[in-house]
C-alpha cells in the first residue's frame, strides 16, 4: 500500500480507498508480469548461454521499475551441475512478486467482489510452497509454479495474475461511472454534481500554476449519507485532502508530513469562518521521518451559493501546496523566515504561485540578477535583505514570482523573463541610491541653515537683543548639527544593507559632516564674542566668510540635486549645471582663503587681550575650514560623477 492509500485508509474512508487501491493494483500487475518475463528470460539464457539474452529494458521502464541492474540479470543466470537454474537476487524478485500480489488483490477484497475469496485462497496456496531455494536457485517445478500458462498443469502465479486482472477490469467499469470536470465520480446523487463542479471549478482555475507537475487528482463518491471528495494534491509524501459535505456543512481533513505547510494551509482560510481542531500527529514507519500530521477544519455555509463559493475556494488553494516546502527552503536563501512565509502567502492570495519560479532556476535566477544589477557577485551567504531594505527585498521577490508565472503561462522566452527581473532589481538598486542621495541633500540643507543663521547674526552684534539672538542661533545650530549626525547614521545603516556597491555616498555624507561640525562650532564661538564690537575691517572679514559659507553650501546642495538625475546620454545642460556649481564652490573656497589671510593681518594689528581675540580667531577659522570641507566634498562628488555615473 502506498503512502496515499495508507493515509486514506487511516482516515477511515474505504470508499475513497478503492480507487487508490485500484490504481496501485494496475501498477502491481504490470510489475509482476515484468518480473515473470525476467525470470523466464534468465532461465532461457542459463539453458542456452550461446544465445543473446532477450532485452527487457523497455518492459522494465513501462512497468515503472527504475533498477537498471535488472537489465543484465538474464545474462548472469547459470545452470549448475544438478540442472537447477541460479539467478542472482532471485529471492528478492520473489519478495517483490509477493508484495505486488497483495497490492493486486487489495481492491478486489476492499470492493467485496465475489471472486475475492477464491483469488485470496489461490494466492495463499501458491505462497505455501517455496518459489526458490535460499541460494537463489530454481528447479523445473518451481519455475512452473511461477510462470506456467497451462491450467491443466496446475495453478501458477501467472494464471492468478491473469484472472485477477480480469476482475480489476470489471471493477474499473463499475466504479468509473462519471467524470465531472476532471473528477472521477461514482455512486453519487444528482444534487452532488453541482457541489463537485464547484470544487473542480477552483481546482481547474489554479491548475495551470502547477505547470506539468503531476497531482490534483480528484475522486468523488458518497459514504454514509455524505458527499466525499478526495484530492491527492501531489504525488509524494502523505499529502491528501478528504472533504465531507453534508447539509451545507463542510469538514475537511488534511494530512501532511510537513507541519509548517499544514499551518500555511490553515492560514489561507483566514477570511473564511473555518473552525480548526487541534492538529494531531501520527506515527507510521512507511512515512517520511515516520510521522505525519492531521488537521480537521469545519465550515458551515448560510446558503447554497456560499457553500459553492467555499468549495471552489478550497479547491483553488491546493495547487499552492505542491512543492511548497522546497520553495520555502530555497526562498530562505534570499529572505528571513517571516518574510519567506509572508511571500508564499502573498503568492497564493494573488494566484501567482511559486512553481514557475522554481522551474526558472529559483534562487540562482535572483543571484544572477544581483550580480548583473550590482555589477559584482553577491557575497557568499548574503541575502536580499542584506543588500536592500527588507520591504524592497520582499517587493522585488513578489515581482520575480509574478514575472516567472506570467512567463510560463504566456510562453514567453526565458531571456525576456530574465531581463525583466534584472531590470526590476536594477530599479531597486537605483531607488536605494536615490534614498542615500536624499540623505546627502538633507545633510547639505542643514549646513545651509546653520551658515545662514550665522550670517544673519553679524550685522548687529551690539544691539540690545544681540546676545539673546546669538545664543538662540547657537542652540538651533546645535540641534541642526545633531540632526545632520542622524543622517550620517542613516547612511551607515544603508551601507550595511546595500553592501560595498554604494560606499561612495556613505563616504560623501561622512565628509560633508565636517561642514556642519565646523559651522556649528562657528555658531558657538560667536556666543563668546566680547561686548565690544570688532573693528569694521574684522567685521567685514566675518561677513565675507559667512557669506561664502552660505553660497558654498547652497551650491553644494545644487550639485547634489543635479547629480541625482545625471546619466550617460542625458541632457547636456544638466552636466553643465553640475560643473558650474562645483566651479562656484571652488571660487568660494579660494576667496575664503584670501579673506582669512586678510582677517589674520587685521587681527594682528588690532590691540586687545587674548581672550577677546580668541573667539574671533576661532570663528574665522571655523568658517574658512567649512569652505575647505565644502570644496573637498564637491570635488569628491565631481570625480564620482565623471568617473562612474556618466560612463554607465
Amino acid at each position: 500500500m502506498t503512502e496515499k492509500a495508507r493515509i486514506i485508509d487511516a482516515l477511515g474512508e474505504p470508499t475513497l480507498l478503492l480507487p487508490a487501491l485500484l490504481g496501485e493494483a494496475l501498477g502491481a500487475s504490470d510489475r509482476i508480469k515484468y518480473y515473470l518475463s525476467l525470470l523466464q528470460a534468465a532461465r532461457t539464457s542459463a539453458l542456452h548461454p550461446q544465445q543473446p539474452a532477450a532485452p527487457l529494458m523497455a518492459e522494465r521502464c513501462a512497468a515503472g521499475i527504475d533498477d537498471e541492474r535488472l537489465d543484465t540479470l538474464p545474462a548472469r543466470a547459470e545452470r549448475d551441475h544438478d540442472g537447477q537454474i541460479h539467478i542472482p537476487d532471485a529471492g528478492i524478485l520473489c519478495d517483490h512478486i509477493v508484495r505486488d500480489l497483495d497490492a493486486l488483490l487489495a481492491p478486489i477484497r476492499s470492493a467485496g467482489a465475489e471472486a475475492a475469496v477464491a483469488l485470496s485462497a489461490r494466492a495463499a496456496a501458491l505462497r505455501s510452497q517455496p518459489w526458490c531455494e535460499s541460494c537463489d536457485t530454481f528447479d523445473a517445478g518451481q519455475f512452473s509454479h511461477l510462470t506456467s500458462a497451462d491450467r491443466d498443469a496446475g495453478d501458477s502465479v501467472h494464471l492468478l495474475v491473469l484472472d485477477a486482472h480480469k476482475e480489476l477490469n470489471r471493477l474499473q467499469t463499475r466504479i468509473a461511472s462519471e467524470d465531472i470536470d476532471g473528477a472521477a465520480a461514482y455512486d453519487i446523487r444528482p444534487a452532488d454534481r453541482a457541489l463537485i463542479a464547484a470544487f473542480m471549478r477552483g481546482v481547474n482555475a489554479s491548475r495551470p500554476l502547477k505547470l506539468d507537475h503531476p497531482g490534483l487528482g480528484t475522486t468523488a463518491t458518497r459514504s454514509g449519507g455524505r458527499l466525499v471528495l478526495q484530492n491527492d494534491i501531489g504525488t509524494t509524501d502523505a499529502h491528501v485532502l478528504v472533504v465531507h459535505v453534508e447539509n451545507r456543512r463542510v469538514t475537511l481533513t488534511y494530512t501532511d508530513v510537513h507541519l509548517q505547510r499544514l499551518l500555511f494551509f490553515q492560514s489561507l482560510f483566514a477570511h473564511w469562518a473555518v473552525s480548526w481542531e487541534d492538529t494531531r500527529s501520527r506515527r507510521d514507519r512507511g512515512m517520511e521521518d515516520g510521522l505525519y500530521h492531521v488537521s480537521v477544519g469545519t465550515f458551515s455555509a448560510n446558503n447554497d451559493a456560499g457553500l459553492g463559493d467555499y468549495l471552489s475556494f478550497l479547491g483553488s488553494r491546493l495547487v499552492f501546496l505542491i512543492d511548497w516546502n522546497r520553495a520555502r527552503k530555497r526562498l530562505r536563501l534570499l529572505l528571513p523566515k517571516k518574510e519567506t512565509l509572508d511571500l508564499l502567502h502573498w503568492a497564493a492570495d494573488e494566484n501567482v504561485g511559486h512553481m514557475a519560479w522554481l522551474r526558472s532556476g529559483g534562487e540562482q535566477l535572483v543571484f544572477d540578477a544581483v550580480a548583473f544589477a550590482a555589477r559584482t557577485p553577491p557575497t557568499f551567504g548574503a541575502r536580499l535583505d542584506d543588500m536592500l531594505d527588507p520591504g524592497k527585498a520582499v517587493g522585488f521577490m513578489q515581482s520575480v514570482l509574478r514575472a516567472c508565472t506570467r512567463g510560463f503561462l504566456e510562453r514567453r522566452p526565458d531571456e525576456v523573463v530574465r531581463d525583466e527581473i534584472r531590470a526590476e532589481l536594477a530599479t531597486c538598486f537605483r531607488s536605494a541610491r536615490q534614498q542615500i542621495i536624499d540623505i546627502v541633500a538633507e545633510h547639505a540643507a542643514f549646513s545651509i541653515e546653520i551658515a545662514t543663521g550665522i550670517r544673519d547674526c553679524l550685522p548687529d552684534l551690539t544691539g540690545p537683543d544681540a546676545a539673546a539672538r546669538i545664543a538662540a542661533n547657537a542652540a538651533r545650530a546645535r540641534q541642526w548639527e545633531q540632526r545632520a549626525d542622524e543622517r550620517l547614521n542613516q547612511a551607515r545603516e544603508l551601507r550595511q544593507q546595500q553592501g560595498e556597491w554604494d560606499d561612495f555616498y556613505h563616504d560623501l555624507v561622512a565628509r560633508a559632516d565636517d561642514i556642519t561640525d565646523e559651522l556649528e562650532e562657528a555658531a558657538f564661538h560667536l556666543t563668546l564674542f566680547p561686548p565690544e564690537a570688532p573693528s569694521a575691517e574684522l567685521l567685514e572679514c566675518f561677513a565675507t566668510l559667512a557669506g561664502l559659507a552660505v553660497s558654498g553650501a547652497q551650491e553644494f546642495l545644487k550639485a547634489v540635486e543635479t547629480a541625482r538625475g545625471l546619466r550617460r546620454g542625458g541632457p547636456r545642460e544638466d552636466i553643465q549645471d553640475f560643473l558650474a556649481a562645483i566651479h562656484q564652490i571652488l571660487v568660494a573656497e579660494r576667496q575664503s582663503d584670501d579673506t582669512h589671510r586678510r582677517f589674520k593681518q587685521c587681527l594682528v594689528a588690532t590691540p586687545g587681550e587674548f581672550r577677546s581675540h580668541y573667539p574671533w580667531a576661532e570663528f574665522a577659522r571655523n568658517l574658512e575650514t567649512a569652505c575647505d570641507a565644502l570644496l573637498h566634498a564637491a570635488l569628491q562628488l565631481r570625480d564620482h560623477i565623471m568617473l562612474t555615473v556618466t560612463r554607465d
